[in-house]
């Protein structure tokens, strides 16, 4: 039922920006249901998955979601998407209402609306999430209607605030800071003068090592020269030295002193003694 709710209703729902005007016209213009119409309907929706009962209780209630979403236009968010988004609460209602209750769909209706235009903001309202938690999903909108009621918190405001809303006097204080942030872009915008691209926060990374010729160049230049002075420090070694170094440094699969104790019939204390002495050597010939 679900899906072919959704589908009979996709198009209902769409709210285009440029045409919001004649939207708000169309759904004002849809007569509201009487309570006997209503249960009607809702009854052929439950009873027999009837898609265009469905409809028409969506685009009869239409104009509730309207009201509740113009009480969201303080967040800066388009009108038209705050509406889209509790249509879909309203179709999420729809499915789940029964009609033996003894409520009105708008009275069930209401929760569903106002969740999905939460959502919606949340995820909306800043670049970065102000609210992930529940608590302060709950926080984050009571808040903003304090805001409006109080301006700036006073001490004895905040703690007013977290009496009424039953939280710490210090979380207040952080979802108060979040709200009153705003996002900054991470680049200069194309448009932005020397002295304001040098205040965004890709200014003050360090760029990496590599990103410098110069310093790619000298680094290179170090390399080899190590290596090749190494090369020569190797060729003064007997071959003993030689090969127990080059086994135990310089081999992926690095060999065991009890492998080299085999190898040259000594003991794997004396090749540790050999392995100690040729590093010695071998620093003398590299300084």
């Amino acid at each position: 039922m679900s899906h072919a709710l959704v589908t009979a209703n996709a198009t209902t729902l769409a709210v285009p920006r440029e045409q919001l005007d004649s939207y708000l016209r169309a759904v004002y213009s849809v007569p509201v249901l009487s309570a006997e119409r209503e249960h009607e309907l809702a009854l052929r929706l439950r009873d027999h998955e009837d898609v265009e009962a469905a409809r028409e209780l969506v685009v009869s209630h239409l104009r509730f979601v309207v009201k509740v979403a113009r009480g969201y236009s303080g967040y800066g968010l388009p009108l038209s998407d705050l509406i889209q988004e509790g249509g879909i609460g309203l179709m999420k209602a729809v499915k789940r209402f029964n009609p033996d209750i003894g409520v009105r769909l708008v009275s069930f209706a209401v929760h569903w609306i106002k969740a999905e235009i939460h959502e919606f903001i949340l995820r909306n309202w800043r670049i970065v999430k102000v609210a992930t938690t529940k608590a302060q999903r709950k926080l984050f909108f009571n808040l903003r209607s304090s805001k409006k009621r109080l301006g700036w918190f006073s001490r004895e405001e905040v703690e007013s605030v977290a009496e009424d809303l039953g939280v710490p006097a210090q979380t207040v204080l952080e979802m108060e800071s979040r709200l009153g942030g705003q996002d900054v872009s991470f680049d200069p915008a194309s448009s932005a003068e020397d002295d304001e691209a040098g205040w965004t926060p890709s200014a003050y990374l360090q760029a990496p090592p590599a990103s410098d010729p110069a310093e790619v160049l000298e680094s290179s230049d170090w390399e080899s020269q190590t290596s090749e002075r190494l090369y020569r420090a190797l060729q003064e070694l007997d071959e003993r030295d030689r090969v127990i170094l080059e086994q135990r440094w310089l081999r992926e699969q690095k060999a065991t002193l009890h492998q080299l104790a085999e190898r040259f019939e000594v003991s794997a204390e004396r090749i540790r003694q050999l392995e100690k002495n040729a590093m010695g050597r071998l620093k003398q010939l590299m300084d």
